[in-house]
This record gives C-alpha cells, sequence and structure tokens, in this order.
C-alpha cells in the first residue's frame, strides 16, 4: 500500500485507460507466457464469503487498474484473486493494462527503490480518483525477501520459498491490503 503522490493521471485519464483495458478473463485468454499457469491460477483462486461480505460494506463503486504483464510471477500469485473479489462484490471491477504498453501510468507507481515492479493495482474510486494503490507484493512478504534470511538465498531457493509462501496464502494478503486502501478512502470520505 503507497500514500498517494500529487495526481498525475487525471481522472478523465483513468476512466479512458479503465475503459479500454482487458477483462481478467481476456487478458487470461490472451497471455502467451505461461497461458496454462494463469489459467490454474485463475481457477484456483476462490474468495471467502467473510471477505465479501467485508468488501460489499465498503460505500461506494471500486475501480481497480491493474498494471502487470503475463510473464510476472508475482502477478500471476495474486491477480487471479483480485479478480475474484471483482467477481463476487458487485461494488468493485477490475481491468488489466500491459506495464509495457503504459509507460506513464508505471513512472507515476514505481516501487521505493525506483523500480517497475509488478504487478501494480490502482485503486479508483466512483469518481475515477485514485486513492491509493498496491504493489508489488504483499508487505509480510516484501519484507522477508529484503530480509537477511531472505537475501542470503540463490535466487532459486528464494523464489521456491515466494511461490510457497503465495500457495499457503491463497491471495487473503494481498486481498486485505487492496481492501484496506479502498476503506481508509472511504472512512476519509465520510469524516
Amino acid at each position: 500500500m503507497h500514500p498517494m503522490m500529487a495526481p498525475l493521471i487525471t481522472p478523465e485519464d483513468y476512466r479512458a485507460r479503465f475503459a479500454h483495458g482487458l477483462s481478467f478473463g481476456e487478458f487470461v485468454a490472451g497471455a502467451r507466457n505461461t497461458p496454462e499457469l494463469w489459467r490454474n491460477m485463475a481457477a484456483r483462486a476462490r474468495l471467502p464469503a467473510e471477505v465479501a461480505d467485508r468488501a460489499t460494506r465498503i460505500p461506494g463503486q471500486w475501480h481497480l487498474l491493474v498494471l502487470l504483464e503475463d510473464w510476472c510471477g508475482d502477478a500471476v500469485n495474486t491477480v487471479p484473486w483480485l479478480a475474484a473479489l471483482a467477481d463476487a462484490v458487485p461494488s468493485i471491477d477490475l481491468r488489466v493494462l500491459g506495464r509495457d504498453a503504459n509507460p506513464a501510468l508505471m513512472n507515476a507507481h514505481l516501487s521505493p527503490t525506483g523500480g517497475r515492479a509488478i504487478p501494480v493495482v490502482i485503486v479508483l474510486d466512483e469518481s475515477f480518483e485514485e486513492v491509493g494503490w498496491w504493489g508489488s507484493r504483499p508487505r509480510a512478504l516484501q519484507a522477508w525477501v529484503d530480509s537477511a534470511e531472505g537475501q542470503a538465498m540463490s535466487k532459486d531457493a528464494r523464489y521456491r520459498e515466494i511461490r510457497r509462501w503465495y500457495a499457503r496464502d491463497g491471495g487473503r494478503t494481498t486481498i486485505d491490503e487492496v481492501l484496506a486502501v479502498a476503506e481508509e478512502a472511504a472512512a476519509g470520505a465520510r469524516a
């Protein structure tokens, strides 16, 4: 979850980009890198009822604009669960844009180290105002990757542990952190 910066993208631009974005199903159908993995993860992603209940209690309409590329391991382990959230909750919708085809949008949402890390989930309110964004990994997982333990591993061993973490988590932390962005914005609007 990242604090808002000075808005570089207007609500009108976000609305247009969202309208031209792919649905998650369209994105998966067009995946060229690891298409079977995308299909399998999409089929496995299930939203617990209590999470759907939590999401439906957030007032307003929410748009999740996701920047990714189909080769991204973090995206394949997080975005299917966000798509399941959007499918289950009428007040949330999701569209996908390619990172590389949207450099200005990506550059407005760089990682804390200045990288073009994906996925990036831009949370937009019903007026297509950006209220915050999430990316590119759940905080606990990123903290482990950055820790001495994570950094001491070879790249292959570290990625095996990352995949295990995602398998155990089942998308819950990602959904929790993205919903927290909308909840915080909704609470601020009521204050």
